[in-house]
């Protein structure tokens, strides 16, 4: 099986300060990538720098497009990443309101998203709206209700549902549980396994829960000071870990 993206020595500083440095790594269909490491460690960054919302100052992103094959994505022209951000790939905020449109109805966040892939019939928007929100475990009765009305678990799965309905392939999640009760992201987590599962979705997710890697990561890289210092299954990584930093991060000595 080849890699459905490809990260290759990225790079990125803030003046003289570092963000990351020498990332290297590959993604399978269908993969899980958990992402850990304390604040300031350089996973957000690299994270932003991969999805194509900042520029790196080295290395290259790749990702097998559906028709052209592997094609360097920081080479692309902004219409074609902007397009890659719309379709085959989604990005799934810490804070939903960063990712949803507060003042648009729950069916008009999701099937604005349709919108712009072409979609125009109404009742087949409104449908496929409806349906999402039913997969992602929503009231299809608050389908006009804007998501300010929404809790924050609610508003999360909604962020979600926007992002899966056009069927993207591939799916960056920055702290996708974070601010949300233990119960609330139970309920998150479950949900989002289920869905990596049944649609076979390719995921890169940053956070500093390790429970939240436990659950749903395959493999694991621990970042440090912009580096990644460790990586390996997610199961090794977290009953076995070998580096000083991961050990003080699997046994909780370090907050992060």
């Amino acid at each position: 099986m080849n890699p459905i993206f490809s990260v290759r020595d990225i790079t990125k500083f803030y003046g003289n300060q570092k963000g990351c440095e020498g990332v290297s790594f590959d993604l399978y269909p269908g993969e899980v990538l958990g992402i850990v490491g304390e604040s300031g460690s350089g996973k957000s960054t690299l994270l932003n720098v991969i999805s194509g919302q900042l520029e790196p100052d080295q290395g290259d992103v790749l990702f097998d497009t559906r028709h052209a094959g592997m094609v360097s994505t920081t080479a692309m022209a902004e219409p074609e990443r902007r397009m890659l951000a719309r379709t085959d790939w989604a990005y799934v905020h810490q804070n939903p309101r960063d990712g949803l449109r507060m003042a648009v109805s729950a069916g008009g966040n999701i099937g604005e998203r349709l919108m712009n892939i072409g979609a125009r019939h109404y009742g087949d928007i409104r449908e496929t709206a409806s349906g999402w929100m039913g997969r992602v475990e929503l009231d299809t009765g608050r389908i006009d209700d804007r998501p300010s009305t929404f809790s924050g678990g609610m508003q999360q799965r909604l962020q979600i549902a926007r992002n899966l309905v056009t069927g993207p392939r591939l799916i960056f999640m920055d702290e996708p549980t974070g601010g949300l009760d233990l119960s609330v992201q139970a309920r998150l987590l479950d949900l989002l396994r289920n869905l990596v599962r049944e649609l076979g979705l390719a995921v890169i997710i940053v956070t500093h829960d390790l429970a939240v890697v436990r659950m749903l990561a395959h493999r694991v890289m621990v970042m440090q000071r912009g580096q990644v210092v460790e990586s390996g299954l997610a199961d090794q990584v977290l009953d076995d870990p070998q580096h000083p930093y991961s050990q003080l991060l699997v046994s909780s000595i370090l907050q992060v």
